[in-house]
């Protein structure tokens, strides 16, 4: 069973950035691919970005590429999601997730089996 938390949300003006981390316990951190996702109000979670479980590949949505960075400290048992620029289309709950995707399909929510709690991202304009 692997616990997962995340901190680093919180309000920011638009253009600013965050650093969002999720700290995981309780498993084999090496054993597993890592992803972020969102929750917009009113709206579906989506697919942010991952990376696999060396760290040697990463994937991105469309949307954030150029201005999101998701990396991870095997050492440490955490995963980081770096956000330059942000948005008010990024305002959203931000989702830590772990799972053991398969041919490289990092996006379907249901490719993963353990999810932290969240933590709120506000951009405002």
């Amino acid at each position: 069973q692997v616990q997962l938390v995340e901190s680093g949300g919180g309000l920011v003006q638009a253009g600013g950035s965050l650093r969002l981390s999720c700290a995981a316990s309780g498993g084999a951190f090496t054993s597993y691919g890592m992803g972020w996702f969102r929750q917009p109000p009113g709206k579906d979670r989506e697919f942010v970005a991952a990376i696999a479980r060396s760290g040697g590949s990463t994937y991105y949505r469309d949307s954030v590429k150029g201005r999101f960075t998701i990396s991870r400290d095997n050492a440490k048992n955490t995963v980081f999601l770096q956000m330059y620029s942000l948005k008010p289309e990024d305002t959203a709950v931000y989702y830590c997730a772990a799972g053991t995707p398969k041919y490289n399909d990092y996006v379907p929510v249901s490719r993963y089996t353990y999810w932290g709690q969240g933590t709120q991202v506000t951009v405002s304009s």
